[in-house]
């Protein structure tokens, strides 16, 4: 059920309150983005979200407060990228493939070759610990990207955003069961 909270800011977004919406996509673009890498991946889930929040904007007028507006926000961004990932199913890219070898980001420095934004914190990580911890970053990544759509999909909302086990089945249409035993064999894997 939608809260009280949700009833007024409801109230102010229909009434076009500039602040209402920032208010809106301040408290929930983070979680929408997690919902829409879960399904998409990170190639698509910020079309994704932008995607949802247009039909947000859209439907903004028939929101009957049956759900909290965070759950309504989560389910139209899980649709559009369920809509996303149909579409996009048979596509393989060039750079979704490994690379043989990792490549420095040129977005790292300028044209005449000096630092764009210098290193964080050089002096607080040995470069064995820093390794490791991209290392391991890297080994989880090509990991998860590896699992079977679904067991990504559960994990990573379970786990990157919180989400309970009911709202991860109202969001991917799957039964409490289902998604345990994704769960537990995306864990294993």
């Amino acid at each position: 059920m939608a809260t009280a909270d949700d009833g007024d800011l409801l109230k102010r977004l229909l009434s076009g309150e500039q602040q209402a919406f920032r208010e809106l996509v301040i408290a929930y673009q983070s979680a929408m983005r997690a919902v829409a890498y879960a399904i998409v991946g990170s190639r698509h889930a910020d079309e994704v979200v932008q995607d949802a929040w247009l039909s947000v904007v859209r439907n903004l007028a028939g929101f009957e407060g049956r759900s909290s507006l965070k759950t309504w926000l989560l389910t139209i961004t899980a649709n559009a990228a369920k809509n996303r990932y149909k579409q996009n199913r048979r596509e393989v890219l060039l750079d979704d493939l490994p690379s043989p070898h990792g490549t420095i980001g040129d977005d790292r420095f300028s044209s005449d070759g000096h630092w764009l934004l210098a290193p964080l914190a050089w002096h607080q990580d040995s470069p064995e610990a820093l390794l490791t911890e991209d290392e391991l970053r890297e080994c989880l990544e090509r990991t998860l990207i590896s699992l079977p759509q679904l067991q990504s999909s559960v994990l990573v909302l379970r786990e990157r955003q919180g989400l309970e086990l009911e709202e991860i089945c109202n969001l991917l249409e799957l039964s409490l069961s289902n998604v345990r035993v994704l769960i537990h064999r995306a864990r294993l894997k």
